[in-house]
């Protein structure tokens, strides 16, 4: 991947205590970025302060919520890239509390599009996007133009906030784009909740030394991403004339089982598998098998994902052993 220098840019982040904000905030301090971050730290939408250790001197904190027009229009204000990643995130509490998703979802992203077109028109804006949007695969490998069927209320509300983008891109001609991931892992994620997805949830369980729990036999097929490559490819598509009005799924090469990924935790962590039955609470909302295919992303953008999964684990296990307290208590 190309180098960068962000010097001298403006960068704003919506959800930027959270697992992938934060380590976009991460990165594009050290590449001399002027941060912005706006977050709420809503419990339960994952955000950790302890995220941004390290850079606390430089980035701009402000504890504001994306359904407060006003406060998104003062932050939008003169910055030169907008990464949107602040959502309501859990797919079961969607289930449960669907007004709120809609809330946060549907028209926190209004907001902070609207606010960008009235306020800072020429703004770069990525968005990010999830896979689970898809629903069931009815074809495989899933690309961009796969139909999309979701089967809770976050992916149905994460799929109407992305045309949102679309439209205000196209309609008033702004520099949108988004780019959409699956199964993400890594250093600041949430690993004390299954709401923030299963990967990060076992590896927390697997640093405690506990039963890592498989429903049925786990032979649904994922993408695993690890986040340095996510973050890797958002810093390629913010700088790519030929982004703007696409989208794109930047996953990763390799795809597992879930009883392959857990197994994968349990040896270059620790823990153990154990396989249960499925709950009838989760087994409705189960997609099954989905792989996707990132020749889309390679063919615009100079970016390719650089981390296996058992590289990506170790690295995990490495940043969060001496920091479990800040993730854990």
């Amino acid at each position: 991947m190309s180098s960068y220098n962000f010097a001298s840019q403006k960068v704003l982040i919506t959800g930027g205590l959270g697992f992938i904000g934060s380590n976009i905030a991460q990165k594009f301090v050290k590449l001399g970025a002027q941060v912005t971050i706006y977050d709420m730290l809503d419990p339960k939408s994952g955000g950790n302060i302890h995220n941004i250790s390290g850079i606390e001197g430089s980035v701009q904190v402000l504890k504001q919520d994306i359904r407060n027009f006003e406060s998104v229009c003062t932050a939008i204000s003169g910055q030169d890239i907008i990464f949107h990643c602040a959502a309501y995130t859990s797919h079961p509490n969607s289930m449960k509390d669907p007004l709120m998703d809609i809330e946060v979802n549907c028209k926190g992203t209004i907001n902070v599009l609207e606010a960008a077109r009235r306020f800072n028109p020429d703004v770069k804006f990525i968005h990010i996007g999830t896979s689970t949007q898809i629903g069931k695969m009815h074809y495989q490998p899933i690309d961009e133009l796969h139909p999309e069927f979701p089967v809770d209320i976050y992916s149905a509300n994460k799929s109407v906030s992305e045309k949102y983008v679309s439209i205000y891109g196209h309609a008033y001609r702004m520099k949108t784009a988004v780019v959409r991931f699956a199964n993400v892992f890594g250093p600041r994620s949430n690993i004390r909740s299954p709401d923030f997805g299963f990967m990060n949830y076992f590896i927390g369980l697997a640093l405690q030394d506990k039963d890592l729990t498989v429903f049925g036999e786990g032979k649904q097929q994922r993408n695993v991403s690890y986040i340095d490559d996510c973050v890797d490819a958002l810093v390629a598509v913010s700088q790519s004339e030929r982004s703007w009005g696409q989208v794109f799924f930047a996953a990763s090469d390799e795809q597992c089982t879930v009883a392959e990924i857990a197994e994968a935790i349990t040896r270059e962590i620790g823990g153990r598998v154990r396989y249960v039955d499925w709950p009838s609470d989760r087994q409705v909302i189960e997609i099954g098998d989905s792989v996707v295919t990132n020749q889309k992303i390679k063919s615009f953008v100079d970016w390719k994902p650089q981390w296996d999964l058992a590289r990506g684990l170790k690295e995990a296990g490495l940043y969060f052993r001496p920091n479990l307290k800040r993730y854990l208590g």
